[in-house]
């Protein structure tokens, strides 16, 4: 595996804990090669100092909701199914699975971060704003990597209006997470 390209092992280590959970996803691994992507979700999240000491349990846990959003909006990494409804239902496990891990380390801080992302992504989605979705991504993982703000808060109350700028804002937030000073 150390040949693999950071977002690979990402994935890696995400289908292994998938085939370790006993669900029937597991039989939708397969073994082609996963999409990359210039920015991983998982390991920003996971590299933060507010993580500190769990970073393997956030960077799975974020991979598998990154996954599940994935799984509904058609862009897949390490799951391979053609059926749109299975696709949807193997999405919705992905986001528990995910959830469920920072349940179980305690990490409501990421949760509800995680939470706010599935949302605005969806409502992203609906309206047809990838530039949105990707902020809402952004903001959400250096929120979990740095902790949450009141700028964050804000940022995330105009996506929730449909503000033009929200997308903006959103950047600028999680720009200001990794960027205290």
């Amino acid at each position: 595996m150390s040949g693999l390209k950071p977002t690979s092992k990402v994935v890696a280590r995400l289908r292994a804990a998938v085939r370790e959970s006993g669900t029937p996803l597991a039989s939708s691994l397969g073994d082609e090669p996963h999409e990359e992507s210039e920015r991983d979700h998982a390991l920003v999240a996971a590299a933060g100092p507010r993580v500190a000491g769990q970073h393997a349990d956030v960077e799975i846990a974020v991979a598998a909701v990154d996954e599940g959003y994935r799984l509904h909006y058609g862009q897949m990494r390490a799951l391979r199914i053609e059926d749109a409804d299975l696709a949807l239902l193997a999405g919705d496990r992905m986001y528990a699975l995910g959830l469920a891990r920072l349940a179980a380390i305690g990490d409501m801080t990421a949760i509800a971060e995680l939470a706010d992302v599935i949302s605005l992504g969806a409502q992203a989605q609906a309206a047809g704003d990838e530039t949105l979705a990707d902020a809402a991504w952004e903001a959400g993982v250096a929120a979990i990597a740095h902790g949450a703000s009141a700028t964050g808060e804000a940022a995330k109350t105009l996506a929730r209006a449909q503000d033009p700028g929200a997308a903006t804002a959103l950047r600028e937030a999680a720009q200001a997470a990794r960027d205290p000073s």
